[in-house]
């Protein structure tokens, strides 16, 4: 999908959209509209939306988000549909933004200072080169990472690049390549992802934690959310304080930043885990992943080499025996 379709989509008035679906406001002033809310029973309204930046939140589930997100819950479809469906009836002009380009970053190899980026196109279709960096190098579970990543193309002065992308709150996208490249196409922002169980709420520093959390657990049953970088962590507090979110377990980095980042968690009144007491001799959830998968690969070809030598043992004296 293109830079524009995405904008347009962003743009369709949340307000619009409930209309559409038979929902009317209980009241509306010039910066919200308050709604009983669409995703539940309830006779005092409890959902809001701030029709300035349109985004919506409901206060009785601590749930809120983008106009793709209320779509995705009203609609029961995936991130992906939810993004057809409204680019059928989203408005071709409007009064909010969308991805108004890539945050500064002086880590890109390819970009001279002064270079323009120009977002090219957003595909649910990772290339292959992508998939085995993903499996081969940092062991994640394709399968379930897959719902939350996209392929992200862009153009740097007139060469065309690729990278992993991972969505945030606001729309922008945290990026990596299979080598070194790591980016933002702005707005940079947190990522919660809602599950039935609220509390603890699991934070991670970079989506690569996440995705490594998601391919070790059987399930997932609590809320998580990736701060995409620990510059976030005053955004993440706002964020959990507004929803009485008070119980976290903190599976940051074992470095300095790391740290203080646990330690404004606990600062700001949070009852904390931290977690990183489980990966103390690693650099960060990914590194203890990975290392765990490594060693059950190897216990496991040890294994097979040993059922190997046996079945060929055993054979051998079936053959002495009929020689006898």
């Amino acid at each position: 999908m293109k830079e524009e379709d995405l904008s347009r989509i962003k743009r369709y008035p949340i307000v619009e959209y409930l209309e559409r679906k038979g929902v009317k406001p209980v009241r509306r002033t010039a910066a919200y509209a308050l709604y009983c809310s669409p995703l539940r029973e309830e006779t005092h309204p409890s959902f809001k939306v701030d029709t300035e930046k349109n985004l919506w939140i409901d206060y009785g589930e601590g749930r809120g988000g983008s106009i793709i997100d209320l779509c995705m819950r009203m609609e029961g479809c995936t991130l992906s549909e939810a993004i057809r469906r409204l680019g059928q009836n989203a408005p071709d002009n409007g009064t909010y933004s969308f991805l108004n380009g890539f945050a500064p970053n002086n880590t890109q190899p390819v970009m001279a200072v002064n270079g323009a980026r120009r977002l090219i196109e957003i595909s649910d279709t990772l290339p292959p080169h992508f998939q085995e960096y993903l499996t081969k190098v940092r062991c994640i579970n394709l399968e379930k990472a897959m719902p939350f990543l996209k392929c992200v193309s862009y153009e740097v002065r007139g060469r065309r690049y690729q990278a992993i992308g991972f969505a945030n709150l606001s729309g922008g996208y945290e990026l990596r390549d299979n080598k070194t490249f790591k980016g933002t196409i702005a707005p940079k922002d947190i990522t919660p992802i809602f599950t039935d169980r609220a509390e603890p709420v699991c934070i991670f520093e970079g989506f690569m934690d996440f995705l490594s959390f998601l391919s070790m657990k059987e399930e997932i049953t609590n809320h998580c959310l990736v701060m995409n970088s620990v510059s976030n962590v005053a955004r993440t507090i706002r964020y959990l304080n507004d929803r009485h979110l008070t119980h976290i377990r903190a599976f940051l980095d074992n470095d300095e930043a790391g740290r203080r980042a646990v330690q404004d968690f606990i600062k700001a009144g949070f009852h904390v885990e931290d977690m990183n007491i489980h990966y103390k001799d690693f650099k960060d959830l990914n590194e203890y992943h990975v290392s765990r998968v490594r060693e059950q690969q190897k216990r496991k070809a040890q294994e097979q080499t040993h059922i190997s030598i046996t079945g060929q043992n055993k054979k051998s004296k079936q053959v002495k025996l009929k020689m006898k």
